[in-house]
């Protein structure tokens, strides 16, 4: 008997060849007595069990499946069967288990003693095998251009709904129709640019009379740039692995794109171009998603720099999935250990060695590209002549799985459901081809445009047709009806908040310039007030001791703000107090920090006080000159607000680093104390505005400035995690996220009935309302209601709040009818 060398994921062995003995043929289950059907009987057994290996392309032990002729060719060592003779073939020995320690399939089920009858049979009688039948791997689907005439056999005014009509028909889907108004301009403003329309806008909107009105609002929110820019940036840091903090960047192993990431869908660049300085990046700003993420310590082999990268870039943009090839064969397709390996090596410096499952390989793949179809990389090439390749072929006008990929993630993000499912499983066919190859033709032509692919979309009836509940929807032969009910995301439900509340997030963790997609004059001077860098002494921008400067600034304020932060930068390092208590520090003088100040501060006589340190040139060589330059720049924001009419009037107390501040050179007992006094110190240098180098922080105020002129107006997708939007399902973007899941949780629960963070906001937003000076509950209902569900109260919902709190509202009150809105099904869904 042979013991056969197996690999762990084999299927059939076929290396080794050697008769049964008697004894052991009389043990074998006896052939089928019928005349068998290959394609019932012998073609499920095959598939089932052997095409894993042995199929698709794929040739463990030499033995490739994919036609009778290969069959008959056998292994390694010879053939799988002997024709007419199955008690003599190999095949058979090991289906049958003859060897308990050799049987095959290794995996999965064994073959039963009718199934192996059947086999013997089938060899028996010939190895008959229909001609049209074949387990190699498919050609490619959805992968090269194809632009289907719109049809005209039925009247459709625009092309999604002319190939849908006769899709319609097949399908018995019956007419539907269009949402009304309120509904439409409350699904649009969602979808466009992730808010709630204001009352004013949704009646702007109800009171037009144009017939083409809806296609009109359409290109009107897409020519918001900046709320335009800040919705999508969610689907992207989803999709790009971006993210404000996490794994990898504090120590230098992740590097955010947001900057770049912004600027693009703020200018609509084009997606060719977008993607291509992904891919490829031609500068430092867009190259933090090819990086990918360095993890600490030993990690699965699967998990380099450059695996990441193929695996990023095949699932975001070609629809593949390559995670399970990057460890092995894969068994849920048809990619292989080489082709993960062959993309990766695109992205080495040097040849990349195979290892499967941990365990190295010796060898490596040939470079190349998922498809070689498209195009060929030269594997001796250097690595940018490499990437320049790749990204060439990625963008290619021939590569039309690009284009099918994302529109067919767009009809999924507004329909609820995509052209082909799963979305990173472009391997399969679209429930409506013709509609997915002419979405991506027509968006090809349109050079690349996102937002022209949008507004072919959401102008369509399809997209316009009554919201379908997901269960009518979820069944396995799915026909489309209309739109799924979708739930809003986590960063829609809090801006959805802060429409109905006035109070969005305060500062952007972003470090991005808002203001700059406005297409508007920056309002980051709107105090007047400009930094400038102090010292001590004279010149410091080019040369000072090392040492450390005492800096205090005294003022005066007749309200507690509603807005107190200070923006600060020192050359070496920094400490700041308020009233005496330390409220922030920093050591990197390459950029601000942004520092609260508003738990410290006080009604009437404030005093700010900071110690700069200038360290050493040369520390470990103190017989060396020891100074460079020092500076130190501060701008302190403070805005207070004052109900008046009805309007929040918003008051400017800002002041900046000037010769105005106090300094001294030599440390003093409670120097930063309220009670100490100042006079006696120097006045401070001038050395210059934000520009003056060698610091040239001057784009970083811009930003800093710009972004808080926006203070409570910051969309959630600027910020930082929190609790409510973990539980509401953002995620942490250590992965690419497709798809977040729509399918409500405990977590959820619990945090929308008992978490801190919504309890926070609810308080903040009565107190904000209450101080317009109007506590009428019918007057709050009202407001409540137009501006979170686009809707005035029916009579019933205002009498029951009426009857459970009476004529007017406390804080207590309309913090729970604030939170009573916010958990309807009708406020949290997208319909």
């Amino acid at each position: 008997m042979r013991i056969a060398l197996l690999t762990a994921c084999c299927c059939l062995a076929l290396n080794i060849t050697a008769a049964l003995t008697p004894e052991q043929a009389a043990t074998l289950p006896p052939p089928a007595s019928h005349r068998v059907d290959f394609t019932k009987e012998i073609k499920p057994i095959l598939e089932a069990s052997c095409t894993k290996c042995h199929g698709r392309g794929k040739d463990k032990g030499g033995f490739l499946l994919d036609t009778r002729e290969t069959f008959l060719k056998g292994g390694d060592s010879g053939p799988a069967v002997v024709v007419g003779k199955s008690a003599e073939s190999y095949l058979i020995e090991l289906v049958a288990a003859v060897d308990p320690e050799n049987v095959m399939p290794i995996k999965g089920s064994k073959l039963s003693a009718e199934q192996v009858g059947l086999l013997r049979a089938w060899i028996d009688q010939g190895v008959a095998w229909d001609n049209n039948i074949t387990f190699a791997k498919p050609a490619p689907l959805n992968l090269f251009p194809r632009k289907p005439a719109i049809p005209t056999a039925i009247k459709a005014a625009h092309p999604v709904d002319a190939f849908l009509a006769a899709y319609y028909q097949t399908h018995n889907v019956p007419p539907a129709k269009r949402v009304d108004d309120r509904a439409f301009v409350r699904r649009v403003y969602l979808d466009v640019l992730g808010v709630l329309p204001t009352p004013e806008e949704t009646e702007d909107f109800l009171r037009d009379r144009r017939s083409n009105k809806r296609a009109a609002l359409v290109q009107e929110l897409l020519g918001d740039n900046r709320r335009y820019a800040e919705h999508w940036l969610t689907f992207w840091n989803d999709l790009l692995r971006n993210d404000y903090k996490g794994t990898g960047y504090i120590d230098g192993g992740r590097k955010q794109i947001t900057e770049w990431l912004f600027s693009a869908l703020s200018t609509n660049m084009p997606f060719k171009t977008f993607v291509a300085q992904l891919v490829n990046p031609p500068t430092p700003a867009s190259e933090g998603f090819a990086k990918g993420i360095v993890w600490r310590g030993v990690v699965n082999a699967s998990q380099t720099p450059e695996m990441q990268a193929a695996q990023n870039i095949s699932q975001v943009f070609m629809g593949v999935n390559l995670k399970c090839a990057s460890c092995h064969d894969s068994f849920i397709n048809d990619w292989s250990l080489a082709d993960a390996y062959g993309f990766a090596s695109v992205y080495a410096e040097g040849q990349l060695e195979m290892v499967q499952c941990d365990r190295p390989l010796g060898k490596s793949a040939p470079t190349k590209f998922l498809y070689s179809e498209l195009g060929t990389i030269d594997g001796k090439a250097p690595r940018p002549e490499r990437l320049k390749q790749l990204e060439q072929i990625i963008i290619s006008d021939k590569n039309a799985r690009l284009t099918r990929t994302i529109v067919n993630r767009f009809w999924a993000r507004f329909l609820g459901r995509g052209l082909v499912e799963p979305l990173d499983d472009m391997e399969q066919p679209a429930w409506n081809q013709d509609l997915l190859d002419w979405l991506a033709a027509d968006f090809q032509e349109h050079g690349y445009d996102l937002r022209h692919l949008i507004a072919r979309i959401l102008t369509s009836e399809a997209y316009q047709r009554p919201a379908v509940g997901e269960t009518e929807q979820a069944q396995k032969d799915f026909v489309f009806h209309g739109p799924l009910v979708r739930r809003m995301s986590a960063e829609q439900y809090i801006d959805a908040l802060a429409t109905v509340t006035g109070l969005g997030q305060n500062l952007p963790n972003a470090q991005i310039n808002l203001r700059a997609a406005d297409r508007k004059p920056s309002a980051t001077l709107d105090s007047g007030v400009l930094a400038k860098w102090i010292w001590a002494e004279p010149n410091a921008q080019t040369k000072a001791p090392a040492s450390t400067n005492y800096f205090r600034k005294t003022f005066v304020i007749t309200r507690i703000p509603s807005e107190a932060h200070a923006f600060v930068a020192a050359d070496n390092k920094h400490t700041v107090y308020l009233n005496g208590k330390e409220v922030g520090s920093g050591k990197d003088f390459s950029k601000l920090d942004v520092i609260d100040l508003l738990s410290h501060i006080k009604e009437g006589t404030n005093v700010i006080a900071i110690r700069a340190i200038n360290d050493p040139a040369a520390p470990d060589k103190p017989d060396q000159d020891q100074a460079n330059p020092a500076g130190l720049i501060a701008h302190i924001r403070l805005r207070s607000q004052q109900a008046r009419r009805g309007l929040i009037i918003e008051h400017v107390h800002d002041f900046a680093t000037d010769h105005t501040w106090r300094v001294s050179m030599k440390r003093e007992h409670a120097w930063q104390d309220p009670e100490f006094s100042s006079e006696k110190w120097s006045l401070a240098v001038e050395l210059g505005d934000a520009k003056l180098a060698p610091w040239n922080l001057a784009e970083k105020f811009e930003i800093a400035l710009s972004n808080a002129s926006l203070y409570g107006e910051v969309r959630a997708a600027l910020v930082e995690n929190n609790p409510l939007m973990v539980a509401l399902g953002r995620p942490n973007r250590e992965q690419v996220v497709s798809v977040r899941s729509s399918v409500a949780t405990t977590l959820q629960g619990l945090e929308l009935t008992n978490g801190e963070t919504l309890a926070r906001h609810f308080q903040r937003a009565a107190d904000r309302l209450l101080q317009r000076g109007d506590d009428s509950t019918e007057s709050l209902v009202n407001q409540i209601y137009t501006s979170a569900l686009q809707r005035r109260p029916s009579q019933p919902e205002l009498a029951l709040v009426k009857q459970s709190f009476g004529n007017t509202l406390t804080r207590a009150q309309l913090e729970d009818v604030l939170w009573a809105v916010s958990m309807l099904p009708e406020f949290q869904l997208i319909y």
